[in-house]
């Protein structure tokens, strides 16, 4: 998948919610041309739209896609006994990892350290405080104690923790790599033109039936899934979106599944990020970073990064932009 070039860039933002605008337009397209497919998978909605000439073989790549994306589901989730992260959070270790849950760990280490570790993998087991409702003082010091991707050792042959207690979630990550690998598998098959979206994570690739560039709505975190902050035209990258209002811990948004791995709490000043990257491994893990950084910060960061842009909303509904992230 090439890099989208600066020009490409300034025409894009990302997505959440953008169904409604999305499906006007595939409406228009000869029906013969494209292959739909939705699904439940990594607790989400996973829509699946391949363009081809052939609607045979564009059936069989979308079964192929979505077969793609349960396997490295099954590999990935944490909710899964017999998956690579639940034997690893299980037993404390994990011999033989797979490919991919090592390709996933090592980018995890990379935004992890982009960020200063504000990205940590090792959350989880303040995350299940916060579900639980039990995140006291006391009690979120000692997860905290438990939390730290340093401690979290990676090589060929075994991944394993250091410390007593660890766990890990691929929450903020894993959902744009199982996209990745269902984009993969497309292109394997000679599918340019696809779009696969998967709740917060997608991946738009070449154009539409009518050979125009997709065409995405950011959504509004505060205004209901109907309401878009703006519309613009995606080809050829990943896009994210993480949000306060996904999985809120409390009424007021103000605490969420979003945590800060130093503080154990919800950083107080966004309310949605969205990113838009080569890969939607990497838009996924940044537009979780982005949330924790804040927008100062999180712009700063992410005008470093080549093929990156930004698109922050605080929760007072004021927007924070890259330099080459423009609304059409």
């Amino acid at each position: 998948m090439r890099r989208p070039t600066r020009r490409q860039a300034l025409k894009l933002v990302a997505v959440s919610g953008a169904g409604a605008w999305l499906g006007l337009a595939l409406a228009r397209a000869p029906s013969g041309r494209i292959a739909r497919r939705r699904r439940i998978l990594m607790g989400t909605t996973v829509n699946l739209t391949v363009v081809g000439d052939d609607p045979d073989a564009a059936e069989a790549a979308a079964d192929a896609t979505l077969a793609r994306m349960a396997e490295l589901e099954a590999k990935l989730s944490r909710y899964r006994p017999d998956s690579d992260v639940g034997i690893l959070n299980r037993t404390g270790a994990l011999e033989r990892p797979s490919r991919e849950t090592l390709e996933v760990l090592r980018l995890a280490r990379r935004v992890h350290a982009l960020g200063g570790g504000a990205f940590d993998v090792t959350i989880l087991p303040v995350l299940e405080l916060h579900r639980r409702g039990r995140a006291s003082a006391r009690a979120l010091a000692d997860a905290l104690a438990r939390v730290g991707q340093d401690a979290l050792r990676l090589d060929a042959g075994e991944v394993h923790f250091e410390r007593a207690g660890m766990a890990i979630s691929l929450d903020g990550i894993g959902k744009g790599y199982v996209v990745d690998g269902g984009v993969a598998v497309l292109k394997r098959r000679g599918f340019p033109n696809v779009l696969v979206d998967a709740g917060g994570d997608l991946m738009a690739c070449g154009r539409r039936p009518s050979g125009e560039p997709w065409r995405i709505g950011i959504r509004h975190p505060r205004a209901g899934r109907s309401a878009l902050l703006a519309r613009v035209e995606a080809e050829d990258v990943a896009v994210a979106t993480s949000g306060d209002y996904f999985q809120p811990f409390t009424p007021d948004l103000s605490q969420h599944h979003i945590l800060d791995p130093r503080t154990g709490r919800s950083a107080p000043e966004l309310a949605s990020a969205t990113v838009v990257a080569p890969t939607a491994a990497l838009a996924d893990g940044l537009a979780t970073l982005m949330m924790v950084l804040g927008p100062r910060r999180a712009r700063e960061l992410c005008e470093e990064l080549p093929g990156c842009e930004a698109y922050l909303v605080t929760k007072g509904a004021e927007v924070t932009r890259t330099s080459g992230f423009i609304p059409a």
